[in-house]
């Protein structure tokens, strides 16, 4: 397994996550040291890495639901229940799952009975993090066995936060989580057991060579709570074990630098710090922890127990990423995130919001990842970025960007985006500086940089210099679509190369065929080689594929014109006129309108 690097945790998927490849482990395990009275007592249970098949809940009995509600149920706003559910079902589908859940909520509470509505509550629940609310929740989804085992993990976390870690570890041992929560439920039984005052448990010997990640997971909770107990040769040894494999070494490193520092030993947690961000997989906590120690700033506290905890989570949390149980590990993230404040879980729970389609509270994630982290904060601004994005906030994303690229002004996806959403703005000269730093603009940079900084050079009238760099651009990615397309279009639509565009214009439709913009620049093409009949059909099909681009329409007008079918023509280019056209395609369509279409001669072949 590789956990990203550095420069790659800013990108929309970037904190990739953790496999357990039975290779991960170099050299034979060496068993931790013990000394003195710090040995466990013979009777202490270990905690053996085993699977086990678990049986689903009973269910609970059925309420009946009701023929016939009379009078119809409304709360004290006089909203009925159905009108809450709706609103709920609704805000949840707009991305805003915090709303849908609680207005979701508040439907059930009027119609108890109705266990539809309580499962779309809960399910909607998960994803809003609302942890006293679901624990409420969680009787109305135990005939659902997976529900119910979602149910069950969140009464005991919620129990934790609650100060009662005593309900939290009965539950637990009552009955072993079924999957997918089999994993946390193993990796939280240490800190459960630790708040719950069971140290006997809490600290029993892990017994599995520390090859895999549960054992490496199971052990790291062993450490933190070693030191805790002051135990520190026993913890120190067991943090020589977990780094002595490159997959411990990736995940824990950086806290063995932790331990270092609180123990006074600043010139090994350096150099442990400095081993980590010289890896093939940089730990972004290295980068804080060398600053500290460069600085003689204090060391970190010692993690508390409902810290250990929170980490465990993230970690299955990870673990169900990486198989792609995106839902499930959002689910995670939420839990680790109810127990403190912690940056990378809030960056993760973003973009696992994304990728479920929950833009706002996606956005709440992000904002709430803070300074002390340069790494992850130019990661959730860039994050946050992209949703404005989406949601076509455009000052909103620019100034994210901007602190993405003011936290970590050497990231090329952050630059690039920085300038597209300037050059979107139209402040192309500014876009333009952007690319231009002498940091930024140099030999072996991305065919990225290049291409934006061409499209700029375009919009500023420059076409020579635009020419340069995005045939710079084509010569470091030959097959990238977005460069063929924009490069050939240029050559096509200016008439300066129609031919040679035409042929890399085709080699981009081959490459993305259900492109509509790219289609377009085909069938343009096309057109400005007097192929007319085929230009119809190559934009009929890139109208199909984007109906409310008005560019693609009033090419296909003009496709019409020239093939005699003037009243589709006429119909399309009072089409782009609801479009919303910018003001110079407007003026121009609206003189097409009047007097109909005048074009130069095609290009003939060959001609260039």
């Amino acid at each position: 397994m590789r956990l990203s690097r550095l420069t790659l945790l800013l990108t929309a998927c970037a904190l990739t996550a953790l496999a357990a490849p039975a290779s991960a482990q170099d050299g034979s395990p060496v068993a931790p040291p013990q000394t003195g009275n710090s040995q466990p007592a013979p009777s202490d249970p270990a905690i053996v890495i085993e699977s086990e098949v678990v049986a689903p809940p009973s269910p609970a009995p059925v309420v009946p639901i009701p023929a016939e509600w009379s009078p119809v149920p409304t709360n004290e706003m006089g909203q009925s229940a159905y009108g809450l559910y709706l609103s709920g079902r609704l805000a949840a589908l707009r991305g805003d799952s915090v709303k849908g859940a609680d207005l979701l909520a508040q439907s059930l509470a009027l119609t108890p009975e109705q266990p539809v509505v309580g499962e779309e509550a809960f399910r909607s629940g998960l994803f809003a993090g609302d942890l006293t609310t679901l624990a409420e929740l969680a009787p109305s989804v135990q005939n659902i066995p997976l529900l119910a085992e979602a149910g069950r993990l969140v009464v005991i976390v919620e129990s934790l936060n609650d100060g009662d870690p005593s309900a939290s570890l009965a539950m637990l041992r009552a009955r072993p989580f079924a999957e997918p929560f089999e994993t946390i439920g193993r990796y939280l039984l240490p800190s459960l057991a630790a708040e719950a005052g069971d140290w006997g448990l809490a600290l029993a010997p892990v017994v599995a060579a520390p090859s895999g990640i549960d054992t490496l997971v199971l052990r790291h909770q062993r450490v933190r709570l070693l030191e805790s107990r002051r135990r520190f040769a026993e913890a120190e040894a067991e943090y020589r074990v977990l780094t002595a494999s490159p997959l411990g070494a990736q995940l824990f490193a950086a806290d063995y630098g932790r331990f270092l520092e609180r123990r006074g030993r600043r010139d090994e947690a350096l150099a442990v710090y400095e081993a980590s961000l010289a890896s093939q997989a940089p730990d972004p906590d290295a980068v804080t922890g060398r600053t500290r120690v460069l600085e003689r700033s204090a060391p970190p506290p010692l993690p508390t127990i409902r810290d250990n905890a929170a980490f465990a989570i993230k970690l299955a949390a990870i673990q169900s990423a990486e198989r792609r149980e995106r839902d499930v590990s959002t689910i995670f993230l939420r839990l680790a995130d109810s127990l403190g404040q912690d940056d990378e879980v809030a960056l993760r729970l973003g973009l696992g919001l994304v990728a479920l389609g929950q833009e706002v509270p996606a956005r709440e994630a992000f904002g709430r990842v803070s300074r002390s982290n340069p790494i992850l904060f130019a990661g959730a601004q860039f994050g946050l970025g992209l949703s404005y994005q989406r949601d076509e906030q455009s000052a909103e994303a620019l100034e994210a960007f901007r602190l993405a690229d003011t936290a970590a002004p050497a990231q090329a996806e952050v630059i690039f985006k920085l300038a597209q959403q300037l050059g979107a703005l139209g402040r192309h000269e500014e876009a333009l500086a952007v690319l231009n730093r002498a940091s930024v603009n140099v030999a072996g940079q991305p065919a990225g940089l290049r291409f934006q900084r061409g499209v700029t050079l375009e919009a500023l009238g420059r076409i020579e210099e635009a020419e340069a760099e995005l045939w710079a651009a084509l010569a470091a990615a030959p097959d990238e679509p977005g460069i063929l397309n924009h490069l050939g279009y240029m050559w096509v639509d200016t008439g300066r190369r129609v031919e040679q565009g035409a042929e890399m214009l085709a080699r981009a439709h081959a490459a993305e065929p259900e492109n509509g913009n790219i289609q377009d620049s085909l069938g343009w093409a096309q057109f400005r080689q007097g192929q007319y009949d085929l230009a119809v059909e190559t934009l009929e099909g890139a109208v199909s594929k984007e109906p409310a681009n008005a560019e693609i329409n009033d090419h296909l007008g003009d496709a019409y014109w020239q093939v005699g079918r003037r009243r589709e023509a006429q119909w399309q280019w009072n089409r782009v006129l609801t479009l919303e056209p910018d003001a110079e395609r407007r003026a121009e369509v609206e003189q097409k309108l009047v007097d109909g279409l005048s074009i130069a001669p095609p290009v003939a072949a060959g001609q260039f």
